[in-house]
């Protein structure tokens, strides 16, 4: 109980801080860019459908089924928004680790003053591990996609312990990475598995709310830059 209770402070910490303005920008960021990922690949796909399928088909008896093409395209529209519910927010969390820095140097600058302070990751380094992490999440979710019609009512707690592992795991390696390095930053996810999971859990839980799931980004790399502070209060950072 006391795990979770502390897990819940970190969470309340992050929430109390939502109207720093160096949040909101990060917000408008991430967002921005997945909006504008969905519709490239929305556009991508209609393309690919229509140069795909023809117009109209030949039946027999002289007949003909026409515009084949336009209700593809429609049904290609349909199908990316759809798998959009559950890609959006795991794929803004992507995004928003590309701007990080800004969230952590954000909580460091009013919870913790007292630190030193850090050059941030350099941008090739978060960059490739927020495109590798965007990766992963749209493969394991499609997976996870699949696997849902087979698991039946257990669909719910298959998305919670998927995402949650994965956004756990990403929020607290980008945190990590800044104080100790990548091979600091894996070693502390291993020393703490089971918390870092715990958390990752909490930041799927707004996931099904409208509207708040569009903040869980910002509020999963506030939460897991307390976290990390937290257990690693104690041990040497990278100089």
């Amino acid at each position: 109980m006391g795990t979770r209770l502390m897990i819940l402070s970190d969470f309340a910490k992050a929430i109390g801080q939502m109207t720093d303005r160096r949040f909101l920008r990060v917000l408008l960021l991430g967002l921005g860019l997945t909006v504008l990922l969905l519709i490239a690949v929305t556009a991508g796909f209609v393309w690919l459908v229509e140069w795909l399928v023809p117009d109209s088909v030949a039946l027999p008896f002289g007949l003909s089924l026409g515009h084949l093409d336009a209700v593809a395209s429609i049904a290609s529209v349909l199908a990316v928004l759809g798998l959009s519910v559950f890609l959006m927010v795991p794929v803004a969390a992507a995004f928003t680790g590309i701007f990080l820095d800004d969230v952590a140097e954000a909580v460091e600058a009013r919870h913790y003053p007292w630190l030193a302070p850090v050059a941030g990751t350099p941008f090739v380094v978060t960059l490739r591990d927020a495109l590798g992490f965007l990766c992963v999440v749209i493969a394991v979710n499609l997976v996870a996609l699949i696997l849902y019609f087979f698991v039946g009512p257990f669909a719910p707690i298959l998305f919670w312990v998927v995402n949650g592992y994965l956004l756990g795991r990403e929020y607290f390696q980008l945190v990590a990475l800044r104080r100790v390095g990548p091979a600091g930053a894996r070693a502390a996810r291993r020393r703490h598995a089971g918390q870092i999971w715990l958390a990752g859990v909490l930041m799927v839980a707004p996931l099904s709310v409208p509207i708040l799931n569009l903040f869980v980004p910002i509020l999963g790399a506030a939460t897991f830059t307390h976290l990390y502070h937290r257990l690693e209060s104690g041990t040497p950072r990278r100089g």
